[in-house]
């Protein structure tokens, strides 16, 4: 649910505020992002149409990401190159953030989304022993799923890096209660910080699997990439 508060527009004696449920996809791109954002209240300064608001400010914002700088080092480094990514940029590639403070609310969005089971995945020397860096080198290769990818985060800190509509790599930094939703076909990696440790939750509409594609010139036929290409590089 969002409460959304607002002034008196254009002559218009709105209600101070209202709380709403549902698909916001006809409200637009801003307030379909800022929904998934578990932002709990949203001031319109200014409609001229009131199903498409031009400007929004929104509290509680905790998402970091940026641009990877493409300095040479280690994969574990924060490579923040100073320009800022917003959520708002994400979600036009497709990619939708939230900060779920319980699994109670990680639980209501699984039910809207149609995921029935999840995992947990503990990403650590400790725990994984010699293969440790062999897997984090594997993680951090290009790659696409042919499904969403949805990442909560238990504990520890990592980065998602994916492509922009530049074919430029984001970075993406999540720490305890961030989710994070990968639509499919989107090219992407992922590395733990130099923590060396992260804990997340995964969770899957079918039967738990992680299979990876990685980047290569005939992937450009894949049906799901092609998919994904049209409805968010076109």
């Amino acid at each position: 649910m969002i409460t959304i508060s607002w002034h008196v527009i254009d002559g218009l004696n709105l209600q101070d505020q209202v709380s709403i449920w549902g698909d916001f996809s006809e409200w637009g791109t801003a307030i379909q992002s800022l929904c998934f954002l578990n932002i709990r209240h949203l001031t319109l300064f200014s409609i001229h149409h009131l199903e498409t608001p031009h400007s929004i400010a929104a509290e509680q914002l905790k998402m970091k990401a940026y641009m990877y700088d493409n300095v040479p080092g280690d994969q574990r480094l924060p490579h923040d190159s100073g320009r800022e990514v917003t959520a708002s940029d994400l979600a036009t590639i497709g990619v939708l953030y939230r900060r779920l403070a319980e699994t109670s609310e990680v639980d209501v969005l699984a039910a809207e989304r149609g995921y029935k089971n999840r995992d947990e995945i503990v990403v650590s020397p400790e725990k994984m022993g010699d293969v440790y860096e062999d897997k984090v080198k594997m993680f951090f290769n290009e790659h696409l799923h042919e499904d969403e990818e949805i990442r909560y985060i238990r504990g520890g800190q990592g980065y998602f890096d994916v492509r922009n509509k530049g074919d430029e790599w984001v970075r993406i930094q999540l720490e305890k209660d961030d989710l994070i939703i990968l639509p499919a076909g989107i090219f992407h990696r992922f590395t733990t910080d130099e923590s060396n440790y992260v804990h997340a939750m995964r969770l899957f509409k079918d039967e738990p699997k992680w299979t990876p594609l990685n980047r290569a010139p005939e992937l450009d036929g894949n049906d799901i990439r092609k998919e994904y290409v049209g409805q968010y590089l076109s």
